[in-house]
C-alpha cells in the first residue's frame, strides 16, 4: 500500500487521551487494528476492526497486502516496549506516541526518569533480574499478571534486597487509577491490578560486589581444599573468556558457583548456565547465589548430560570434566558461537595434554598460561609466602575464518 500506516498510542482513558487530529484519523480510516481493550474505546467505529491475536508476524502478513487506510492502536508509547518498533521494521508506518506508563508513574512521585534503569518482566522471565538491578539507585519495572508487584517483592526479598522501597502505579489515566509506596514485605501480600508499573527507590545502602571476590567470602566445603577456583585463577580465567554485558556463559563443574557468580557480575544483561553433579556443592552454590545477588540457571548433572538444555554460548568455563573430557570438548566446540572462547583449568600435565589434543582435534586454536601464584602469610612478626597449586589455564577459540 502507498499510504503509510499510522500507529497511534492511546491511554487507559481511551478517546480522552487522543489529540483531536488523531481521533479524526481513526474515524477516517477503513480499518483499525488493536488489542481488545483499545478497540473497545471505539464502539461507534463503522469500518473494520482487526483484533491482534497471537504473534505479530501474521498481522504483518495481512497488512503488507492491505490497500485500505489502516490505523493501528497501541497502548501508551508504541516505541516503548510496544509494537511500534516491530511494525516499523516490517511496514511503512508513522508513529504517534501517547505518554508511556512510566512517564505517568514518575510524574506521580515528581521524579526524573532519565536516570532510571528500566527493565521489562512483561512476558519475560525474572531470571537474572537480581544482578541486573543490584546497586542501582532507581529502577523501573514493567510487569504482567505473572510477574506482579507481589511476585517481584518476594523475589527481591529472597536475595536480601531490603534496601528498596517500591512505588506501584495501577491503571494510570483510567477510572480505577491507584498508586502508593510500599515496603517490600507489605507489597508481597497485596493484590494489584494487572495494569501496573513498579518503581524501586533505594533508601539505604545495600551490599554490592566487585570483580575478584575473596575466597573466604564463599560458602564452600570445609576443611577440604581445592574445590573452589581460587580468586587469582578465577580472575585470570574470566579475563580470558572476554565476556561482554550480554554474553551467554556456560560453567561446567561449577562447584560453589564462584566462576558463574563472577560471570554474572560482568554479563549482567546476559545469561549464565551452570552444571554440578554433587549435592553438597549445589547447596553451597545456591547459598552463594543468594549472598552475591546473582540469579543464574544451575542444574544437577554430570556433563555432557543436560548441556543440550542450555542455549548456544558465547563463552564456556570448564572447571572439571569428571573423566568425560573428550565428549565434553566435542560438544562445547560444536556449540560455541563464532568468536567465542572456551577456558579450561587443568591441574595435571595429563589433563593438559588431553585438553590441548582435544581442542586441536576439533579445529580450535589453543593458548596456555601456567599460573604459579604465592600468597603472603604471617609467621610470627615476619612474612613468608605460601604457594597455590600450579594451574594450567587453557584458552581455545575458533581458528580464524573457520567455524
Amino acid at each position: 500500500m502507498t499510504e503509510k500506516i499510522k500507529v497511534i498510542g492511546i491511554g487507559d482513558d481511551g478517546k480522552q487521551s487522543l489529540l483531536p487530529i488523531y481521533e479524526k484519523w481513526i474515524y477516517e480510516s477503513d480499518v483499525i487494528v488493536g488489542g481488545e481493550r483499545q478497540l473497545s474505546f471505539f464502539q461507534d467505529f463503522h469500518g473494520e476492526k482487526m483484533m491482534i491475536k497471537g504473534g505479530l508476524s501474521s498481522l504483518v502478513t495481512k497488512l503488507e497486502t492491505e490497500k485500505r487506510n489502516v490505523v493501528v492502536l497501541a497502548s501508551g508509547d508504541p516505541l516503548f516496549y510496544g509494537i511500534g518498533s516491530y511494525l516499523g521494521k516490517k511496514l511503512n508506518v508513522e508513529v504517534y506516541p501517547y505518554l508511556s506508563s512510566l512517564q505517568q508513574a514518575f510524574a506521580k512521585i515528581n521524579e526524573s526518569w532519565q536516570d532510571a534503569y528500566i527493565v521489562s518482566v512483561h512476558g519475560r522471565s525474572m531470571k537474572g533480574l537480581a544482578q541486573r538491578i543490584n546497586g542501582r539507585e532507581k529502577v523501573a519495572l514493567l510487569t504482567d499478571a505473572t510477574n506482579s508487584p507481589s511476585q517481584i517483592a518476594g523475589y527481591l526479598r529472597s536475595f536480601g534486597m531490603k534496601e528498596y522501597k517500591a512505588f506501584v502505579a495501577e491503571n494510570l489515566g483510567g477510572r480505577n487509577e491507584r498508586y502508593a509506596f510500599y515496603e517490600l514485605e507489605e507489597m508481597e501480600n497485596v493484590e494489584f491490578s494487572p495494569l501496573n508499573v513498579v518503581i524501586l527507590k533505594k533508601t539505604s545502602v545495600g551490599k554490592t560486589w566487585s570483580f575478584g571476590i575473596d575466597d573466604e567470602e564463599f560458602h564452600q566445603r570445609k576443611p577440604e581444599k581445592g574445590l573452589l577456583t581460587k580468586k587469582e585463577i578465577r580472575t585470570l580465567s574470566l579475563s580470558e573468556m572476554k565476556l561482554s554485558s550480554k554474553s551467554i556463559v556456560w560453567d561446567i563443574g561449577t562447584c560453589t558457583g564462584s566462576v558463574a557468580i563472577e560471570a554474572c557480575l560482568i554479563a549482567k544483561e546476559g545469561q549464565v548456565y551452570a552444571i554440578e553433579k554433587n549435592d553438597h556443592d549445589l547447596e553451597n552454590c545456591r547459598l552463594n547465589m543468594q549472598k552475591f545477588r546473582t540469579d543464574f540457571t544451575v542444574v544437577q548433572g554430570k556433563a555432557p548430560d543436560k548441556l543440550e538444555e542450555f542455549p548456544d554460548p558465547d563463552a564456556i568455563f570448564i572447571g572439571g570434566t569428571a573423566g568425560g573430557m573428550e565428549e565434553i570438548l566435542s560438544i562445547c566446540c560444536a556449540r560455541l558461537k563464532q568468536g567465542g572462547r572456551i577456558v579450561l583449568n587443568a591441574v595435571t600435565i595429563e589433563n593438559l595434554s588431553q585438553a590441548v589434543e582435544g581442542f586441536k582435534r576439533n579445529g580450535f586454536e589453543v593458548n596456555i598460561t601456567l599460573s604459579q601464584i604465592s600468597r603472603s602469610k604471617p609467621i610470627l612478626n615476619l612474612t613468608r609466602f605460601d604457594a597455590l597449586n600450579p594451574i594450567y589455564i587453557i584458552t581455545a577459540k575458533h581458528k580464524e575464518g573457520e567455524k
